[in-house]
Formats: structure tokens, sequence, C-alpha cells
């Protein structure tokens, strides 16, 4: 059986075709062409036609024509597009033409990196050799840094080495800086949030650090998946790119099918278990050998339903080798022969968190299946985009968990096909981000007085503060010069994802198997927690806090673990105020401490709650951007807040409210968080808080407090909707957790909060 048999039987099967809500296709289409540009070195060509590439997708053209012209550009076609030809082609002629011409690729990770440098390489060995490409990471040796310094024609990055390896130490990398023509920055949507901000401001360096050598590189941006990628790219490389979005490449027909789990408990709302329903439909692929990727949201999923695939091949009799989990916290090896595996067709089922779901080069799948909506458009195209042949069909299939967020999808399947794709939101002058970036930058080289940074108003303040306060610059003059000891780019993490790791250290093998970052390790790496690995579980016997080192011991237990967290909240500033009629807006400062006290065990298959421990970790503390609202007492006395366990529907309120929000604000959801209090210490009434997830902000509160009664109608409508007699996990919560009268009393709050009409302050 092939993809479109399966389909077939997903039509003929009552308990599997009820579950559609939506089947997408999207038709087959040919391809649009176009010849080379004249202008190309003929040894280029030649190269190219060896490699069986005697023509250009119409994009590819327009992308060539528009650098020919001295353009930067931002290219957004979908996964498998060609778009790496965009920008490899023109930097080999460009060496081509002048052996002192320089490149500059930044690619957010090394996998990713390596990848590029394979294909670029490949062209080059067509070429008969005479072009130097090497990635820069912190795995290249030093004798091989030294040959890329003097003599590379194209050095192939990512963000942290670029901030931390190469900016500092420019004038090692002069060759590189005199002759750039190039810089490549691909998968543009990533960069968002901290990321993004941090990645602008790296840029900023970048630019300036040029300037200095004389140069003025043409950027290209690339993105499979963006909305507004003109407004992305200013704010990344601070100045215009044109933007090239009409794919030319062929596609074969692909259907994306939406599949809600069946309802097991109609009263209460309740569906079956998401990683159950995978489980499913993997069945239905596994015997017949059709290639697929899984996606999971968390790397605790990952795991589970790995063991849940590879459990189902057993009783299949089929080999459970061919089933691997990929995620963050791997070594590199281990990713590097899973990426092969998917290539050459070793394994026929991969589950993965959104690593995969970059550009890493795994071949073309037949099947992608998502457990759960992965929390923004731009990540579901980018996963779905993993299936699809030039020929042939394919099939992507998202199957919905019971939350708030994946249900609104199930209903409003043109969120997903009619709408435009999301903006991304960044702010490169957020002021924590930009003082550290800017210490960076003056470390570099010194700033004369009256320069800005990125066009910032507030440099000079900055400035004068490291001066005359910190003492980390001296100004003589005119010019402020870096005087401190300290090496700042190593002091600054760009997402606090990428210093600080534990690493896991299996006791039995006596060698180390995964790392995570610090906040992950309190979740998952903790004492007494069992750590999933490829399908297996370690128990973790101790855990170092200090030399960030856990020992693990393989175990075979019947129950995986889940931490729990607490949250306290304190104002800190209010910027802002909005009086409506039954509550207060604001916008504002909060500090925020996160405590993991305990944990529960998690019995496989079942899902049941067996048992639970404590743990004892430091709290992490943090002063971030939020949005709260305080609700009169007259509306909460109204809806019988302060009586009972009415109280309890502000926590169904919350739980709205942190899955939809991302909805309207555009971004992830693990890039906000959503705290409520009933009776708040600071204001003696029920307050919500939704805060940025990360210290200072980076603009999503301020985004949802402009949009906040556009949300608030929004989750009412949900609730509304749902067909659950009391509260389930699609709207409110399951009714034992906020009592029979928790959907009324969260309905009854939530017109409240309305009345007056959509955008009626209080008069």
């Amino acid at each position: 059986m092939n993809v479109e048999d399966i389909l077939s039987v997903i039509r003929r099967t009552p308990d599997l075709a009820d579950n559609i809500e939506h089947w997408k296709t999207l038709p087959a289409r040919a391809g649009q062409y176009a010849a080379y540009p004249d202008s190309w070195h003929p040894r280029l060509k030649e190269a190219l036609e060896k490699r069986g590439i005697e023509r250009l997708y119409s994009h590819q053209r327009q992308a060539c024509d528009a650098l020919a012209a001295g353009e930067d550009l931002i290219i957004v076609t979908p996964t498998a597009s060609g778009k790496s030809l965009c920008y490899n082609a023109p930097v080999l002629n460009a060496v081509l033409e002048d052996d002192a011409a320089r490149a500059l690729y930044v690619f957010p990770t090394k996998a990713l990196s390596r990848d590029q440098v394979a294909e670029f390489n490949a062209v080059v060995q067509a070429l008969g050799g005479g072009v130097a490409a090497h990635t820069y990471d912190g795995d290249t040796p030093p004798s091989a840094r030294r040959n890329l310094r003097a003599r590379g024609h194209v050095v192939v990055t990512n963000p942290y080495m670029l901030h931390t390896g190469i900016l500092p130490q420019h004038q090692r990398w002069l060759n590189l800086f005199q002759g750039l023509r190039y810089v490549v920055i691909d998968e543009a949507h990533i960069y968002k949030g901290v990321f993004g901000s941090h990645l602008a401001n790296v840029i900023r360096r970048l630019r300036r650090v040029c300037r200095h050598y004389d140069s003025d590189p043409q950027f290209i941006l690339c993105s499979a998946t963006l909305g507004d990628p003109g407004a992305l790219a200013k704010q990344i490389i601070g100045r215009e790119a044109r933007v090239i979005d009409e794919d030319g490449s062929p596609k074969g027909e692909k259907h994306f099918l939406l599949y809600n789990p069946p309802i097991i408990d109609k009263e209460l709302g309740l569906r079956a278990r998401p990683l159950e329903e995978v489980r499913r439909l993997a069945a239905l692929l596994a015997p017949h050998e059709i290639q697929a990727i899984y996606f999971a949201r968390s790397r605790n999923s990952v795991e589970v339903l790995t063991k849940y695939l590879k459990d189902t091949f057993l009783e299949k009799h089929l080999d459970p080798k061919k089933v691997c989990a990929y995620r963050g916290g791997y070594l590199p090896e281990l990713r590097r022969e899973i990426e092969r595996g998917l290539r050459n067709g070793e394994l026929t089922a991969v589950v993965s968190t959104n690593a995969l779901e970059l550009g890493v080069d795994i071949g073309s799948l037949d099947g992608c299946i998502l457990a759960g909506y992965p929390g923004s458009l731009a990540a579901t195209m980018q996963q779905a985009g993993r299936a699809g042949r030039r020929a042939g069909i394919s099939a992507a299939i998202l199957v919905a968990r019971s939350t708030a967020m994946d249900q609104y999808i199930m209903r409003h399947p043109d969120y997903l096909f009619e709408r435009p794709q999301e903006r991304t939101v960044l702010d490169p002058d957020n002021p924590i981000i930009f003082a550290n970036q800017l210490k960076c930058a003056a470390f570099e080289l010194p700033f004369r007085e009256g320069d800005t940074f990125g066009g910032n108003e507030e440099t000079e303040t900055v400035l004068r503060f490291f001066e005359q306060e910190a003492q980390i610059l001296i100004k003589r003059d005119g010019q402020y010069y870096w005087m401190a000891e300290a090496y700042p780019a190593q002091e600054v993490s760009l997402n606090a994802t990428d210093i600080d790791n534990f690493v896991i250290y299996d006791v039995e093998t006596q060698k180390i198997i995964g790392e995570i970052d610090r906040f992950g390790a309190m979740t998952m790496i903790h004492e007494e927690a069992i750590y999933g690995h490829q399908g297996d579980q370690y128990y973790i016997e101790k855990m170092d806090w200090d030399g960030r080192r856990v020992h693990a011991r393989k175990v075979n237990p019947d129950y995986y673990t889940e931490a729990q967290t607490e949250t306290e909240l304190k104002v800190i500033q209010v910027d802002e105020r909005k009086a409506f009629e039954h509550y207060d807006a604001h916008l504002g400062e909060v500090n925020v401490k996160v405590l993991v006290p305990m944990y529960k065990k998690i019995k496989f298959y079942t899902g049941e709650n067996i048992g639970a421990g404590e743990i004892h970790l430091p709290p992490e503390e943090k002063d971030t951007a939020a949005f709260w609202f305080t609700i009169q007492r007259e509306l909460a006395e109204r809806v019988g807040l302060y009586s009972g366990s009415r109280g309890k529907s502000l926590s169904g309120l919350r739980r709205l409210l942190q899955q939809v929000t991302p909805l309207f604000v555009r971004c992830d959801p693990g890039d906000i968080s959503v705290e409520a209090q009933v009776k708040s210490p600071q204001y003696d009434l029920p307050v919500v808080y939704l805060y940025d997830n990360v210290p200072g902000g980076v603009g999503l509160s301020d985004a949802a407090f402009d949009c906040h009664r556009s949300i608030f109608l929004a989750i009412l409508e949900l609730v509304r909707d749902c067909a659950c007699g009391y509260g389930c996990p699609a709207c409110v919560g399951p009714a034992a957790d906020l009592g029979s009268e928790g959907k009324g009393t969260v309905v009854t709050l939530l017109e409240g909060l309305l009345e007056g009409g959509l955008d009626a302050p209080a008069a």
C-alpha cells in the first residue's frame, strides 16, 4: 500500500473518518522555469549542469537577478523549493570572478550548517575545486579554524559563534571582513522573541565591523513560511529588503488532515489521548514501510511516543530499530546517525520535537503526523512541509489535543489555510538586550560621541552609564573605549539555552548520553526523575546542581515523571492603565519567581497518577514585562468568585488565556505565561497576570494589552460553543478540577468583562 491507499482506508473506516474535522487537498503543481543569467561564469553553469540542474526555478532566477542589481533579499518559499541555490550560485559566481570575495552563512543550528556545507561542496566538486567552504562552530578543530580564517571563501556558522567567536575577534578575520560580499541568514522565521532580538543586535555589530573594514555586504534571508517578511527583514538587518515569495518549484499532490480524537466522555468532554491516536495512525503506515516523521510538543512526549511506536512495531513483527527519537539534548553523533538513517531509508519512523522542523536534509518523506498544534502557523507549516515530494502523493495529519488552542484550530480550520501567516515579534531595542549587546559592540570597536547603535537614540545615555556608573568604558578624545577585563560576549546568552547546560552521565556505561538547559533540568532531570532517551528510561540517582551534572541509571519502569511548577508574582511598576466598566487593564513590569516543588508519576498508556515526590531545587527569578487586569469587586461578587468553589473558575480563565492569546499575539505558547489570583495581596481583588516569559520582555505583553478584548471575545465564543456540560480540557478545564459551576461562571465572568462592547473603556 502507498500513501494514496492509506488515505482511502482512512476515508472508508468510520471510526477514523468521523474524527476528521477538515480535509484539505493541495493539488499537484507544475514547475515554472527560467534560464541561467547570461552573466554567470561558464564554469558555474557547467558545474550545475553536471549535477542535473539545467535551468532555474522562476524564484531562483528572480533572486539571482535581484542580487546582481545590488539588492538585499528575503526569500519566502516552501520547504524543498531550492532556496539554497538562490544564494549558493551567486556566491560561487562571485568567487569565480574574484578570488578575494567572501561570504558568511548563518544557520540556527550546527546540524543545518553541516548540511549546507555538504551541499555547497558538492557543487564545488563539480566545479573541480578552487572554492573553500567550512563550518566554524564549537566542533571545528584549531587547524581548520586557522585555514578558514586565512583562505576560506565561505564561512558557515551559527548565531552563537558569530556572537562569541567571530565578531569579538574580528582582527583575526581580516580576509573575511575585507572581502565580505554576501551574508546569508537562513530559517528567518525562528528569529523572534529574545533570540530574534539578540540576533538583530548581532547583525548591527556585524555591519559595524564591516564598515570598519570598508565592506558593505548584501544580505539574503530565507524562510519557508512567514508573514510580513519585509518587515522582519528590516528589523533583523536594519534596512529594506526585496521580498521574493512566488514559488516556481513543482509539487506533488498533498493532503492535510485535521484529526480530532474521539470523545470518550461526552458529559465531561474528554477525548482520547492524542499520543494513543498517533500510535493508531502509525499502525496503518508501519507495515507498508511508509516513511514518516512524527512531531511531539515536548521532549517528554517525544520519548513516550517513541516507546509507543517501538511497541507497535514489535506487535506487528517489525524491527523496532527502525523507530528513533530526535530532540535537543542528544549528542551530535547520534543526531547525525538519525539524519543519515532518514535520508537513506534505514529508518521508517522518527519522533521529533521541533528540532527537525528546520531545513536539515532528511530527504523527502511520505507522511508527517503532528501530535498537537505546534503553537504557531509558521511551525505548523514547517513541520507539515517535511512530508511532500515533487511527484507523488504525501500526507500531513494534525492530531489535536484536548486543549483550548488545539480545539480552536479544529473549529476554525481557516486559521491555518485561509488567513495570512503571522508576523514575527521581536524588539532589538529591549533595554536589557540592547545594553548587553552594546557592551559587546563597545568591546569590538570604540564608539564616538554622538554615535548610535542600530539607530537607537538611547545609545549615548547607555554609553555614559557604562562609563560613569558601571566603569567598564573610558572616554578619551570624544570616544568611548572598553576598559574592563571581562569578555562581554561570553556572559551574554542569546536565548538562555546556549550556556549553562547540564550533562547526563550514564553510571553503567560511564558515558555522557545527553545534555539539557538549566530550566529543563529543573523539570526533567531532578533527582528521582525518569529521563527518556530513545525510548529507554533512566532513573536520575544524583543531581550535582553546581557542577551541572546528573547521574542516571537505565531502568525499566511502567511510569514516567512530570514536574509541577509554582509561580510567585509581584508588581514592580505600572506604565499604563485603562479603566473599563468592570475591570482595570494594566501594562508594566513584574517580578516572577518560579519554583518546582514536586513531581508526579504517570503510568504509561493509562495516564494514571500513581505517586508523587518532592523536588528540592533553587527557584528561577526574573523581572519582566506584563499585562494584567484587576476585576472590580462588584463583578467578582456578582459571579461568585468569593463564594464556594466558584473561585476556581479563575484558573479556568487563566488556562484559556494561556492557550488562546498566542493565536492573537503571534507567538509560541511558551513565550508567555499566565497566572491568576482570586484575591491579590497587592490589590485585594481578583487579578490575572499575563507576562513575557523572558527577562525584560520583548513586546508580547504590550500586544496582548492592545488586543485583549478581542481575546476575551474569542475565549467566550470558544467556551459557549463547547459541547461539554460543565467543563472539559477543550475549554475551561475538567469539571473535576473547577466544579460543576466552573464553566458557567467563566461565561458569566467574560460577559461581564465585555460589557459595553468590544472597544469600550469606562467613561
